[in-house]
């Protein structure tokens, strides 16, 4: 009984103590998910809820499984905030478990999103998709070229022509080496599923990781499940068209759902600082991580000023970005990624 007991007790510390799982939950952004249903892979990694995207991410890869999105006309016709092309480490996310800004320096590969920027409406979640844990190694002229004009904008196109929530998946598999001392695994193919519940279809794009990758006519859902090994548990009613499409107008939600958010400082700016000291002030934030490469004298002016003014002290993180048309702009800005209560 003793033994028994020892071993029931074990399990259940093992249970506590072991962070990843290959089940993802999503407690705070099931609404992303046709159905509020969570796709199911023998994949470990780690969920993490944005505003407006979801990742299932592999800590193993440094990069996502899969990302999510639910989008919709009125959401992509909408004003759309500039692109902010300000990239910054995932905080959530312990330091093993991490692609840095570094790793991507003259790998020769470019950090693709996975949840694109120009998917996103507002200041908060377009800062928030240049997450490195929504980055991918891509190959450059795919990123910027087959990529984006063949699927990224044929995808946006698709959903501001129906009614109702569009669901877009996005991720990577294979393996054909990796980048940077974090070893971030570059993918093989890359894929993107679209999901329209209103028609009762679903296909999707699979491209090679390749500067010379063709574009193929999409593939059905049954086949994207056989390359990924991810069962999405879409609601589909295959063979069988869907009567009538979804009517009723999409009410975006309000909810913040993101947690960790990011604010640059590319100099020191008391308007800033403020707003994040009365911030924490008022309970709102639970903790700061402070990121910077050569500006060490304005990421510590910024920790000094929060660890005087507030209770919360920030930690300190040194990492270097990639080689860029902007890497001396990105070298001089501090980051520091704030964690919401």
């Amino acid at each position: 009984m003793k033994t028994l007991r020892k071993l029931l007790t074990l399990a259940i510390l093992l249970g506590l103590l072991g962070p990843l799982s290959a089940f993802a939950v999503f407690e705070e952004c099931k609404d992303l998910f046709p159905q509020q249903q969570i796709p199911s892979t023998q994949e470990v990694g780690r969920d993490l809820c944005f505003d407006s995207f979801a990742i299932y991410y592999s800590p193993k890869d440094k990069k996502p499984i899969y990302t999510v999105e639910k989008l919709s006309r009125e959401q992509l016709s909408a004003p759309h905030p500039k692109r902010s092309n300000q990239f910054y480490e995932e905080a959530r996310l312990p330091l093993a478990e991490r692609s840095l800004l570094s790793d991507y320096r003259g790998s020769g590969y470019d950090r693709g999103h996975n949840a694109p920027a120009g998917d996103m409406t507002d200041e908060r979640s377009m800062a928030q998709s240049f997450s490195l844990a929504n980055m991918m190694p891509q190959a450059r002229q795919n990123n910027q070229g087959i990529w984006v004009k063949n699927v990224e904008e044929p995808t946006r196109l698709y959903v501001k022509r129906v009614t109702g929530d569009v669901y877009v998946y996005t991720g990577s598999t294979g393996n054909s080496g990796s980048i940077g001392s974090s070893r971030v695994t570059i993918p093989s193919h890359l894929f993107k599923l679209v999901y329209d519940p209103g028609k009762n279809l679903a296909w999707a794009y699979w491209i090679e990781n390749t500067n010379e990758a063709q574009m193929s006519p999409p593939i059905s859902y049954q086949e994207i499940v056989q390359k990924t090994g991810i069962d999405f548990h879409l609601p589909l009613n295959l063979g069988v068209a869907a009567s009538k499409a979804i009517s009723s107008e999409v009410k975006l939600s309000k909810a913040r759902m993101g947690g960790w958010y990011p604010v640059f400082f590319d100099e020191y700016s008391p308007t800033k600082l403020d707003q994040l000291i009365n911030s924490i002030k008022e309970g709102r934030v639970a903790s700061i991580e402070i990121q910077y490469d050569r500006n060490s004298d304005l990421a510590q002016k910024i920790a000094v000023q929060i660890g005087s003014q507030t209770s919360i002290t920030p930690s300190l993180l040194q990492s270097s970005p990639p080689d860029s048309a902007t890497v001396t702009y990105e070298r001089n800005r501090v980051t520091a990624i704030v964690r919401s209560k």
